[in-house]
């Protein structure tokens, strides 16, 4: 259209188009000339239905037509004479039915479509409509138009009333949405736009909207589409101007001097001014756009004071609150806060209302000020919970950590203003906290603190200091700080059990070197009696007998110097799956039938550095004491991975630190291990067993092989569901030498000669210096070595055999317990280095040699022979390291 005022002169020149091709015109005339508007002009609207409402009287007509007919044609098959009374009878009928049809039509009980008006109510209701309406045919004519829709497109008579599309069919704009419009009328749907129409210059727009509708689901009204244009213009210029007062409310808002800022109650921020954005040093736009959340604006214990407010349903709560708001950058900036909270009818806090009063700006001009400021932010800020109570222990006032305990340990409906501070505490722990508040309230000074346990599940513990208040008045009687210790506890803790275990592994260190000696004693006597007796003698398997629980108490001993980690050990490179497959087979047997092995290996798993031995007799001891939690059956399961530090820093076991390990799992399916015992299982000589059915060493002597190897065990069990054990094992590097002595492990060996395939002779010559504190392991050790060829000259400690030495006896070797009075084995060493750099030294000892390796020079080589000993392993080590 040309212009847009809706004007008789709008439209295409020389007509438009219509949805069936057709000119305006056309469309306007075709079926509907002649007829007027009734009450002149367009007060009633056009009605022009021209075939919806003739569609009935034609098929009636056309019905009796045809019947007529028919009984023409048929009297015509019967004679005149016999036709008369038929015809006669066919004429009374159709008299009869034309009277009392126009009796019926003048009485108004009869009415013809053709002529009939339709109901007149929704006539007027059509004709009275503010919105302009149309009806359209499936070409698109106009059949009916109401006076209000005839007053928009300016139409003065039949001719003028143009559908809708030809009337905005000139811009583009509204086009393409009546082209919406006719395409959902063509598909039977309901369909509503909005358009901005512009009016002539001089004059506003105007906003219109349309819509369409089929007229009926089915038949002839399914073909009529409804149009419905209605002039929006005042209340989108209602709207504007709510949106424009809207806008500068929010712009008052963000600019004024104070900030504000609104939170939900799962602690998103929702909203934020723009004061408050620049004070805290955020972008506007980016906190717009979500994701900014109460704890980046307030610190934790502050958010503590702020998500403690609760209150009755319904009711609408205001709190003052003084706390430190934290900046993007983390600077501290003093605020005071009126934070408004409605609750609704369940209970749940709505969005928050919080006003935000910048408390730094009056610093340097008000010293008053200041200091109130400074004190605020001491008392909110400070790492000890604070509170001011009554003589009964109720609080007056808060800062946001203890609100933090209490939102932990008691909570309850709203903060702990009014509350108990001794809800905080266990039952039992009570009456100690409010007897030194009752002190505190009665002006007493120098109250010894209070350790007390906190409510609450879990073990926790905090200590609390109780002072007087110089102030009269019942409201505040005394001050109350608490300053948490489960940490500090579990430290100590951990430190009294390590300290207790040393002191344990000393002690049990001590016993088994001195049981060495004597088990050394009894070894070598027994060894002296079998080689006196034959085995027909009586006495031989006496001996014998002696022998094998001399044996037995060496395990045992071996066992205790395995928990104080002062056992020799040999360390290997080992690939932990080959060597669990190695002893799956023991396992089976030792567990029974009623207990599944299930061993699960890890793929690729890193190399570890450890005694095999003493490896498998962890896995023995863990297997034994699995089978025995698990009497009616169950599962034993083994499984081996490498745990990388990523890993080990996120399991944040204690005392273990981030790296990377090889962790074996050692699961059961037994009964579990009691939580108030589960700290002492690895303690020496302690068991849940029956008396006689266990030592108490094994998880003993699994705990110090392992810390021996340098690796961590830590064990979780729970009751009725099982136990387990996870070994982490630190990862092998191999360096250079071993990486080389590897690769000359795998050429081929030569083959031994007649003199290496010959049985081992132990018989030697040579002068052997025997250092020996024990006179009678001296005097046995002597005895066998003397017995072998050799010529003894002992010595009862290091400073004896030097003064051998400084005497002028020569010697070949020297065999040196470590452990003496006076001058122990490595001072010994030391002084024999400056007179003789070559001499040769074997150390004899109950004790590890890694024990007393790092007291010794720096390259000083020896040869090590544990204790206890039979005389075999004694005359072959001295064979060995004097070269013969």
């Amino acid at each position: 259209m040309t212009t847009h005022d809706l004007s008789r002169g709008g439209g295409a020149p020389g007509g438009g188009f219509s949805s069936d091709g057709a000119t305006g015109e056309g469309s306007s005339s075709g079926g509907s000339s002649g007829r007027r508007p009734a009450g002149g002009g367009f007060n009633g609207g056009l009605d022009v239905f021209p075939g919806g409402e003739r569609r009935g009287s034609i098929r009636f007509v056309l019905v009796i037509a045809l019947a007529l007919i028919a009984a023409a044609a048929g009297l015509l098959f019967l004679g005149r004479p016999d036709a008369e009374p038929y015809v006669l009878g066919l004429l009374a009928v159709l008299g009869m039915i034309g009277v009392f049809s126009l009796l019926a039509t003048a009485t108004g009980i009869l009415r013809f479509a053709g002529g009939a008006e339709a109901n007149p109510m929704f006539r007027r209701v059509l004709d009275d409509a503010f919105d302009g309406i149309v009806v359209t045919d499936a070409n698109g004519r106009v059949v009916y138009a109401n006076p209000a829709y005839c007053q928009l497109v300016d139409a003065t008579d039949l001719s003028d009333v143009r559908p809708v599309e030809r009337v905005f069919i000139g811009d583009p704009d509204v086009s393409e949405a009546v082209y919406r419009l006719l395409k959902a009328a063509r598909e039977g749907r309901r369909l509503q736009e909005e358009v901005r129409v512009a009016g002539v210059p001089g004059e506003p727009a105007r906003w219109l909207q349309m819509r369409v509708r089929p007229l009926g689901r089915a038949g002839a009204d399914a073909r009529l589409t409804v149009w419905t244009v209605a002039d929006v213009s005042r209340e989108r210029e209602r709207q504007e101007n709510v949106f424009q007062e809207l806008q500068h409310a929010i712009d008052y808002l963000d600019h004024a001097p104070a900030g504000f800022f609104s939170i939900d109650g799962g602690g998103a921020v929702g909203y934020i001014n723009a004061t408050l954005a620049e004070w805290l040093d955020y972008d506007l736009a980016e906190v717009g756009s979500g994701g900014l959340q109460l704890e980046d604006i307030v610190p934790a214990n502050g958010a503590a004071l702020l998500t403690a407010s609760a209150s009755h349903p319904g009711e609408v709560k205001t709190d003052v609150v003084d706390l430190d708001l934290k900046t993007r950058s983390g600077k501290s900036l003093p605020v005071r806060l009126y934070h408004k909270v409605a609750f609704g009818a369940d209970g749940v806090p709505g969005a928050s209302r919080t006003l935000v009063l910048n408390r730094a700006r009056s610093e340097g001009t008000d010293p008053q000020r200041a200091a109130e400021v400074r004190f605020m932010r001491f008392f909110i800020n400070t790492p000890m919970s604070i509170a001011t109570v009554d003589r009964a222990g109720r609080i007056a006032r808060t800062n946001g950590l203890l609100a933090k305990l209490f939102q932990d340990l008691a909570p309850g409906d709203g903060r702990p203003e009014g509350r108990s501070i001794l809800d905080v505490v266990a039952e039992r722990d009570r009456l100690a906290l409010e007897t030194a508040i009752a002190k505190a309230a009665r002006g007493q000074g120098d109250i010894p603190p209070v350790e007390a346990a906190l409510a609450g599940a879990g073990e926790r513990w905090a200590r609390f200091w109780a002072t007087a208040v110089e102030e009269e008045g019942d409201q505040e009687a005394a001050i109350v700080y608490a300053l948490e210790t489960t940490e500090q506890r579990a430290l100590q803790k951990q430190v009294d059990q390590a300290q207790k275990m040393d002191s344990v592994g000393k002690l049990a260190g001590g016993i088994a070197h001195d049981f060495n000696n004597v088990l050394s004693a009894i070894m070598m006597a027994t060894d002296f009696l079998l080689n006196a007796h034959r085995p027909t003698d009586p006495s031989f398997q006496d001996i014998m007998q002696i022998k094998q629980n001399a044996n037995r108490a060496a395990a045992l001993v071996r066992q205790l110097l395995a928990f104080s980690r002062r056992q020799t050990l040999r360390p290997q490179v080992l690939d932990l799956s080959e060597a669990l497959s190695d002893i799956s087979m023991l396992l089976r047997r030792l567990i029974g039938e009623k207990v599944a092995l299930d061993v699960r290996h890890g793929r690729d798993l890193w190399p570890v550095k450890a005694d095999l031995s003493q490896f498998e007799q962890v896995i023995v001891n863990l297997a034994v004491n699995a089978r025995d939690a698990m009497p009616d059956g169950g599962r034993l399961t083994l499984r081996t991975r490498n745990a990388g530090e990523d890993e080990t820093r996120r399991a944040a076991h204690k005392g273990m630190p981030p790296g990377e390990y090889v962790l074996i799992e050692v699961s059961d399916t037994g009964s579990g291990i009691p939580p108030e015992i589960i700290d002492r299982i690895f303690e020496p000589f302690f068991s849940t067993k029956e008396v006689g059915k266990g030592t108490g060493l094994g998880l003993s002597t699994v705990y110090g092989i392992i810390k021996q190897t340098g690796g961590y065990v830590f064990v979780e069990s729970e009751i009725g569901r099982g136990t387990t054990f996870r070994i982490y094992l630190p990862r092998h590097v191999p360096t250079l030498e071993e990486t080389e002595a590897a690769a000359a492990s795998l050429a081929p060996a030569q083959a031994a000669t007649p003199e290496q395939a010959r049985a081992a002779d132990h018989t030697g010559q040579g002068t052997i210096l025997l250092v020996e504190d024990e006179e009678g392991l001296r005097g046995l050790n002597a005895r066998g070595l003397t017995s072998r060829g050799y010529t003894v000259c002992e010595a009862g400690n290091g400073q004896e055999a030097l003064e051998l030495i400084d005497a002028g006896q020569k010697v070949d070797l020297v065999v040196s317990d470590v452990v003496m009075p006076e001058m122990d084995g490595p001072t010994l060493l030391k002084e024999l280095r400056k007179r003789d750099p070559d001499l040769k030294i074997i150390f004899v000892s109950g004790y590890a040699e890694e024990a007393f390796a790092k007291n010794l020079p720096e390259g000083g080589q020896f040869a090590f022979l544990a204790k206890p000993f039979t005389l075999k392993q004694l005359v072959a080590a001295v064979k060995e390291t004097m070269g013969g």
